[in-house]
């Protein structure tokens, strides 16, 4: 019984690691997102890494809300939306794991 739930536990806590794990990549999208890239900077993998990686979940939100227009800028608050979504459903998943 105690290594069942042990593993129950094991399960549960991976699920809910691996939730938090892409708000953190949402966060690190926007967060790069803010500074100009070169096409010689290092930092142009990690930013296709990101983009791979947020872009399935980012651009179904960005068709249905269009970045908000600031002034001279666009606000892009697919982020916020994807963060919240997340954060909702991995409670609801991690409720039932």
């Amino acid at each position: 019984m105690a290594a069942l739930l042990a593993a129950s536990y094991a399960v549960h806590r991976t699920v809910q690691v691996l939730f938090e794990l892409y708000v953190f990549i949402l966060v690190a999208r926007a967060l790069i997102s803010w500074f100009p890239l070169h096409a010689g900077s290092p930092l142009i993998g990690a930013v296709r890494v990101l983009d791979r990686l947020t872009e399935p979940v980012l651009g179904p939100i960005r068709r249905i809300l269009p970045p908000v227009r600031a002034g001279g800028m666009a606000i892009d608050l697919s982020i916020i939306v994807a963060i919240i979504g997340v954060q909702i459903i991995g409670s609801i998943v991690t409720s039932y794991v």
